[in-house]
């Protein structure tokens, strides 16, 4: 399997979130996919190749013009202010009883216009960043659209978080919609897209929600009472023409080996029943038992076998990665899945 990587993702080092009312250093940051990409290389997994500029025009596909141009000058609006401060976050969002037709003027409102938390905020490369991440997952995708049998988007900052026009949840640009679009625009008749993450891939559900060429199927935290809170609910099934394509799993806080792998099991099934041409996988490894920021209680001998039972849909497949904050463990857990599938 290639992996294609940018050492660019380094850019995007230094910002900040708030964890339980403390301003703490992220814990999406670059050592996760350099170790990742030590593992690989530990175990020999394939080869790692360096990703191929894209047209942002793509991204423009699955994402708001205006939304794409404001990532790409956020931090030159944010300096334009003459703020000394090292990262550019937003303060104030357009909640229930605001306006939210209008976009403002100000770097301020446009950070909160844009946003739906504070967890996508930038420092000085942050858009270089963000840029190779989406070259590495359209890089990767024109790999199996060209005939290999998967391929492997180590993508930093991840994507699945950010909606049509909205940031957050440490994600910019959607890698796994921009992807699955890139193959359809590309002649494929329909995407699945299997987000096995800990939490609820908002940003992609909200882009696919009312079409029938991308099923969606989500596995992750219940969303009352998990991060983000306001996706992510059983019943959410799709709209109009997506009716039937939205498929969300949510699980308690514990879930352990058992219960989600029968849920991968069902998942399976509705994505042989759809037929894809291809499988995208939106690879989070945060369902880990020592993941700081989650609640699940997968151990690192269970990610091969999820690899290994997504390998049993014998779909050309597509690995875009997602989160995993537990920084000793991430390597073992992704190669796992990775290494699970070729074997599978």
């Amino acid at each position: 399997m290639k992996t294609i990587y940018s050492p660019r993702h380094k850019g995007h080092s230094g910002h900040t979130e708030l964890a339980e009312g403390v301003v703490v250093p992220g814990f999406e940051k670059p050592e996760r996919a350099e170790i990742i990409r030590a593992r690989m290389e530990e175990t020999g997994l394939g080869p790692v190749v360096a990703p191929v500029s894209h047209d942002l025009a793509r991204a423009k596909r699955v994402h708001d013009a205006g939304y794409v141009e404001f990532l790409g000058r956020a931090w030159e609006m944010w300096r334009a202010e003459g703020r000394d401060a090292p990262v550019a976050m937003p303060f104030v969002f357009p909640a229930r009883g605001l306006r939210a037709d209008v976009p403002p003027d100000h770097v301020d409102g446009l950070l909160g216009y844009y946003s739906f938390d504070a967890g996508a905020n930038f420092v000085a490369g942050t858009w270089d960043a963000i840029q190779s991440s989406f070259d590495t997952a359209l890089t990767a995708a024109s790999l199996v659209h060209s005939g290999e049998r998967s391929a492997f988007a180590l993508c930093r900052p991840p994507g699945h978080h950010a909606g049509s026009m909205t940031m957050g949840g440490y994600c910019y640009i959607n890698n796994a919609a921009v992807a699955a679009q890139w193959l359809l625009d590309e002649g494929a008749n329909r995407i699945s897209i299997l987000d096995i993450d800990y939490h609820h891939g908002n940003g992609t559900q909200e882009i696919f929600y009312r079409r029938s060429d991308v099923q969606l199927i989500n596995i992750h935290a219940d969303p009352k009472e998990e991060y983000p809170y306001f996706l992510g609910h059983a019943d959410e099934e799709g709209e109009g023409d997506g009716e039937g394509f939205n498929h969300n799993y949510p699980l308690p806080f514990g879930t352990e080996w058992a219960r989600w792998c029968e849920v991968l099991e069902e998942a399976r099934a509705k994505i042989a029943a759809y037929a894809p041409d291809v499988l995208v996988v939106s690879l989070g490894v945060d369902t880990y038992e020592g993941d700081p920021i989650s609640k699940f209680r997968l151990q690192s001998e269970h990610y091969p076998q999820i690899g290994e039972r997504i390998a049993r849909l014998n779909l050309p497949t597509l690995f875009v990665m997602e989160g995993g904050y537990a920084v000793e463990a991430i390597g073992v857990n992704v190669v796992g899945v990775l290494s699970g599938f070729e074997g599978g």
